[in-house]
């Protein structure tokens, strides 16, 4: 049988019955009917389990409660539909305590109503494979070790540590440079804790216009401000039963802060324009590239927030630290990509092994993987050499803002090189280059309209 095809046993000592049961089931093609005449022959062909059992309840060799008590004690899920001549009330409900799916009384109708009940089966059965095959898959994608990988003294303690935060509700501060796999570890700990069947609701703090931040976290009403022409949900109510992550947190202003900071001290949102509270169930987690602690020393983040969010805290390291754990990310995003596009398997010369070893990755595991994967596009008989690998600087920490200076410019052509060098380096993260230079981003945006800079 295909994957699709819907196993049904007609148990039904009435040949001519029977077949008419048969006959209309089967106008779907796929639903593969097998006809018994007595309940052993059925009992005794459960090695191949179906899907729906549709039993008689007046058979030559028992009676249709036994049968159903003995199919139930065999395969406690399957779907017994009983169809009996008796029309008595405490018969049907006492077969529908004992697990039957329905109880259908023989007249003229009784094919029709079967048909339909099977399809009600059907499209339960339909549900639950493909909530089982989500479940499945979500699992192998999102377990720590599969989806995170390194043997490296500082991944297996990230490792204990993503375990301890699956096994609770603690609130989960997670801070690393750009590109280390801050979303990846959040998913982590969410799809191994037990709120994994519930939603992962991901919202980059610094991706979103300031003035639209609070309606999406929040939602609004109809009409609370222009363009609002409908109610809107907001990102913890999406969120509730499940995990709210808030990536880039730091970037949050201080009016916002503090709606955030009630939000979480009492469990419940108000909506943009909405009166009534809201109350939700969600896990916190959080993450930046910054350093929080000086943020608030700074005054630039509440230090009331900066205690609610700081719960388990957890730090990525960057790649440049991480030993083998290069090549081995590496050969995997390598495979990885080669299977993905139906190119031959690529492996990594000695050459090209060292150099990935020598460099620094300024863009962490982000930038491993977009460097592997166009390096097997440009290898050839399935060897990466060196010389494919295109890495900005074989000595990155020699590479300074100094070296990149036009001679005898003026100071404005000067910060210019200075940002685009920046920019180039950390692969066009305007957040990472202003908290680099300490210039706001508003000032790199302007450059970037105004053509004086370009994102690499």
């Amino acid at each position: 049988m295909s994957s699709t095809s819907i196993s049904i046993f007609i148990v039904e000592d009435n040949d001519w019955y029977a077949e008419l049961l048969a006959y209309k089931l089967t106008q779907n093609p796929d639903y593969v009917v097998r006809r018994f005449a007595t309940a052993q022959s059925c009992l005794d062909s459960l090695s191949e389990p179906p899907d729906i059992i549709t039993l008689d309840y007046a058979l030559p060799d028992g009676r249709g409660d036994e049968v159903l008590r003995r199919l139930k004690e065999r395969l406690p899920d399957v779907a017994v539909i009983v169809i009996s001549a008796q029309e008595d009330i405490r018969t049907a409900v006492g077969l529908l305590q004992q697990g039957a799916y329905e109880y259908l009384v023989k007249d003229e109708e009784t094919a029709d109503r079967l048909w339909f009940t099977v399809s009600n089966i059907v499209q339960q059965l339909a549900l639950r494979r493909e909530n089982t095959q989500l479940r499945k898959q979500i699992g192998q994608k999102y377990d720590a070790r599969r989806a995170i990988r390194g043997h490296s003294p500082a991944m297996r303690q990230l490792f204990t540590l993503i375990d301890k935060a699956a096994r609770t509700n603690i609130t989960v501060s997670i801070v690393g440079e750009t590109g280390t796999g801050k979303e990846l570890v959040a998913k982590a700990i969410h799809y191994g804790s037990d709120r994994r069947e519930a939603s992962f609701v991901a919202v980059n703090v610094a991706a979103i216009p300031r003035e639209l931040l609070e309606s999406e976290l929040f939602g609004h009403e109809k009409g609370a401000f222009t363009g609002a022409v409908a109610r809107r949900v907001g990102r913890f109510e999406e969120a509730h039963r499940g995990t709210m992550f808030l990536d880039e947190v730091a970037e949050l202003d201080l009016s916002l802060q503090a709606k955030l900071l009630r939000v979480l001290q009492e469990r419940e949102v108000c909506r943009v324009g909405g009166n009534g509270a809201i109350a939700f169930d969600a896990r916190l987690m959080v993450a930046t590239h910054c350093d929080l602690a000086r943020e608030v020393r700074e005054g630039r983040f509440r230090e009331d927030l900066y205690y609610r969010l700081l719960g388990l805290p957890i730090e990525l390291p960057p790649l440049r630290e991480r030993g083998d754990d290069v090549l081995l990310l590496a050969e995997g995003f390598l495979q990885e990509f080669c299977q993905q596009n139906s190119l031959a398997a690529c492996t990594l010369s000695e050459e090209a092994r060292q150099k990935l070893l020598r460099y620094s990755f300024p863009g962490n595991v982000r930038e491993l993987k977009a460097l592997v994967e166009l390096a097997a596009v440009l290898a050839e008989n399935g060897t990466i050499a060196a010389t494919d690998l295109p890495l900005r600087s074989p000595h990155p920490a020699a590479d300074t803002a100094g070296g990149v200076l036009p001679a005898d410019e003026s100071l404005r052509a000067q910060t210019t090189a200075i940002v685009q060098h920046c920019l180039n380096r950390y692969d066009g993260n305007i957040l990472q280059v202003a908290a680099q230079l300490q210039i706001g981003k508003s000032t790199i945006y302007r450059m970037l309209q105004n053509g004086e800079v370009q994102l690499p």
